[in-house]
């Protein structure tokens, strides 16, 4: 069921993408198919793959300081007293941050412990959601020239539920599909991989786990400056003027590059609420482990608005009759 899922979600995703290349190509949908397929492919054996790697290491080290009660933090760096203006205040409220959640992390490590299990399984769960992603991106290319027939299934299926809705709601469930898995997940995996190249340049302990982080919190809407932040701030306490400069340029492009590429890739604003995308990140992630991930919110984004174009629709109905 998840590869299936997923591969539905990608044909839908890229169908345009696939039509534009049928096109240039003079009518060849199969040889268009290929291409697309021959580059997903690339993208997740190579990048997806050297971020997923790196993730699982962040992932099974912290599980490790987890069950053993014993996290590791960064304390406050002595070259912040050195900053002209903001550096003692700087240093002297990550040195209180650092004692203060040491001294709460070691309250709670005991209870922090039964986390280990569940983190290793993630972990352990990841070559298997890399063949899953595989499989899914092979079946996505086999469906891509069967584009016009499935939507006529799809047409008609719903033509049996909702007969004078049908077609809207076909339309809705595509434009949610490409809505979320374009300008939802897709940006938020090209930010995780440009933050995870940035981190790794810059030798940032625990790289591939923040790059995960960074992932999270774009798919939940929260925002990758949660991490970018900190990160730029270790960067200027341990490289040269010159390099971090550079790199706080980087981040901080990568920071806002949801917000220049959404309104690029996401043909209409998404109404679904956060809180739907983010019980869909939970609840496919513990279903259906990494894949789930993914498809977890479009799929229940997809459920949430299709509830409520049938609410507003019975509502305008009773209000008719009435």
């Amino acid at each position: 069921m998840p590869i299936l899922a997923w591969s539905g979600v990608l044909a839908v995703a890229f169908y345009p993408a696939f039509s534009w290349v049928a096109k240039i190509l003079g009518g060849r949908p199969k040889t268009a198919a290929i291409i697309l397929t021959l580059i997903t492919l690339g993208i997740v054996i190579g990048p997806a793959t050297w971020l997923g790697i790196s993730a699982v290491d962040g992932v099974r080290e912290l599980a490790h300081q987890l069950g053993t009660g014993d996290l590791v933090l960064q304390s406050a760096p002595e070259q912040l007293k050195s900053w002209p203006l903001v550096g003692p205040w700087l240093y002297e409220l990550w040195d209180q941050a650092y004692n203060n959640v040491r001294t709460a992390v070691r309250e709670v490590a005991p209870y922090l412990q039964p986390l280990a299990g569940p983190l290793l399984s993630l972990a352990g769960d990841a070559g298997l959601g890399t063949l899953q992603f595989l499989v899914s991106v092979f079946v996505a290319g086999f469906l891509f020239p069967h584009g016009p027939r499935l939507v006529a299934a799809g047409r008609n299926f719903l033509f049996r539920i909702v007969p004078e809705q049908s077609e809207h709601f076909l339309s809705l469930a595509g434009a949610t599909i490409r809505a979320v898995a374009q300008g939802v997940i897709g940006v938020a995996i090209v930010q995780a991989l440009l933050a995870g190249i940035g981190f790794k340049l810059a030798s940032v302990p625990s790289a591939g786990l923040l790059a995960f982080i960074v992932l999270l919190l774009s798919i939940v809407q929260i925002g990758a400056f949660l991490v970018l932040l900190p990160v730029i701030i270790w960067i200027w306490t341990a490289k040269d003027v010159t390099t971090a400069l550079l790199l706080t340029v980087f981040f901080v492009l990568v920071g806002f590059i949801d917000t220049m590429l959404k309104p690029l890739v996401m043909g209409r604003g998404l109404t679904t609420p956060t809180i739907v995308i983010f019980v869909g990140v939970i609840g496919g992630t513990l279903a259906h482990g990494i894949v789930g991930l993914f498809i977890g919110p479009i799929i229940l984004s997809v459920a949430w608005e299709l509830t409520m174009a049938w609410i507003r629709t019975e509502d305008r109905a009773e209000t008719g009759k009435g």
